[in-house]
């Protein structure tokens, strides 16, 4: 029977209810359901609202229901609208009439807004230990290839010197960003406590929203009733901070994918980590780093659908919120398992030194800094690239490098040539010599892990 059966003279049709129902996806938040209603009981017996006895029961029928669920035993009824509803009536079936004062002074919209917040805090908290193993991955790897030359690219171009290591930790600094985010969204989120709000105008009992508050982890109580029911904001930061995450993702699976390529061949994944193809033999394909770039597209259709739901809302409660659910559930458990994946595949991928060395000497991404070395002997910078440019055309013409080009040929061009000019557009040269901030060189690789250790 519907709990809103009193006003209503016949049962809800069958079709109405499998669509009305929430049951199937908001079953996972049934731990935190029992959480926050142990809360409410013992809210309820300390305010003098409900007898003492009734709260004690209630909080032992529910911890019994608790491990119903989790050993097994205990089936979701899927007659029943929602986790709310099924654990109410499990509870009430079990003890009987104090089973059925734990809704005092309480609506399953206040109630949902809690258990979805309880919810997301855990689930949040794991994807930031996940992205800290992958920070500890690329700091581990950074490390390695602190020294490991290969060439940087803008445009998809070759363009100047760096280290491997380098590049790593560029991803590094933008996973740190993300954690920062989930972190922030995670604060705001917990700040306000939205029980006690019931369904939209609070209660006439004389409720202790400070100790629900404080027993469930919240900074306070939200301040406004309406608010407190029909906010959503913090499922919406949360997706749009996946997405971000994701996005990042994304950039780096397009690069590990070029670069197990044998276009590029800089990587090689592990065979664990890595697909054949059903017809032809020699096919390794970067498959998880393909599916994420795909799933990216997935996290953010879910953003925009949260999004698309909620701009068009009036106060409070709308069914339409029911949505929230599956859109931002469905982002953390895809975030989840990119990241179950992304890590070890990079842990274990071979970097192949020798051919990002290779590469690098072939794209002139050296000529900044033979014009860097004309410059400071005097020469004006515009006039140095002028000069630098004509030297790569002579390269070009002669199918040579800058490091194969004779003095002779360096002196035609300008007399402030001289034969250091080879040691200065070495490329271990070009990479030792950025030593400003945040750039590339090895000590500054090693430096950048070392903060990142430390923020980890």
């Amino acid at each position: 029977m519907a709990l809103w059966a009193g006003r209503f003279s016949k049962e809800i049709d069958s079709t109405v209810n499998d669509f009305n129902s929430s049951l199937p996806f908001d079953c996972r938040m049934y731990a935190q359901d029992i959480k926050g209603s142990v809360a409410h009981a013992q809210m309820l017996a300390a305010q003098g609202i409900i007898p003492a006895q009734d709260a004690d029961a209630i909080a032992d029928g529910l911890a019994g229901i608790l491990r119903d669920i989790e050993a097994g035993t205990l089936a979701f009824d899927a007659a029943a609208e929602d986790i709310h509803m099924f654990i109410e009536q499990e509870l009430t079936n079990r003890i009987g009439d104090a089973g059925k004062r734990l809704h005092t002074g309480r609506s399953r919209n206040d109630q949902v807004a809690v258990d979805i917040r309880l919810y997301l805090q855990d689930a949040v908290a794991g994807i930031i230990g996940q992205i800290n193993e992958l920070l500890s991955v690329l700091c581990n790897r950074a490390e390695e290839h602190a020294e490991t030359i290969m060439s940087g690219y803008t445009h998809l171009q070759r363009a100047q010197p760096i280290a491997f290591g380098h590049h790593l930790m560029a991803y590094a600094w933008m996973l740190l960003r993300d954690r920062s985010r989930l972190q922030d969204a995670l604060g705001r989120m917990m700040a306000q406590n939205p029980l006690g709000s019931g369904a939209l105008a609070g209660t006439t009992y004389p409720i202790d929203r400070h100790f629900t508050s404080e027993k469930l982890g919240f900074e306070g109580p939200s301040q406004n009733s309406l608010d407190g029911v029909s906010d959503r904001d913090f499922c919406l930061e949360i997706a749009s901070a996946l997405s971000i995450l994701m996005t990042h993702l994304s950039r780096f699976s397009e690069e590990i994918i070029a670069w197990c390529s044998w276009e590029f061949k800089f990587i090689e994944l592990d065979d664990a980590f890595a697909t054949g193809s059903s017809i032809m033999p020699q096919k390794k394909n970067p498959d998880i780093a393909e599916l994420v770039r795909g799933k990216t597209g997935r996290v953010n259709g879910n953003l925009v659908a949260l999004l698309t739901v909620m701009k068009g809302l009036p106060l409070a409660y709308n069914k339409d919120m029911q949505e929230d659910k599956e859109a931002i559930f469905d982002s953390i458990d895809t975030v989840k398992l990119c990241l179950s994946t992304f890590t070890p595949m990079l842990q274990t991928m071979t970097v192949l030194d020798a051919n990002m060395r290779a590469a690098a000497a072939k794209g002139f991404i050296n000529a900044t800094d033979c014009a860097d070395y004309l410059t400071k002997k005097g020469m004006p910078f515009r006039d140095a690239y002028k000069i630098t440019g004509q030297l790569v055309a002579l390269c070009i013409a002669q199918d040579k490098t800058l490091e194969s080009l004779d003095l002779e040929q360096y002196k035609a061009k300008s007399d402030l040539f001289d034969a250091d000019i080879f040691d200065a557009i070495r490329l271990e040269t070009c990479v030792n010599t950025r030593t400003s901030y945040g750039g590339p060189c090895p000590d500054s690789v090693r430096r950048q892990v070392a903060e990142m250790r430390e923020a980890l």
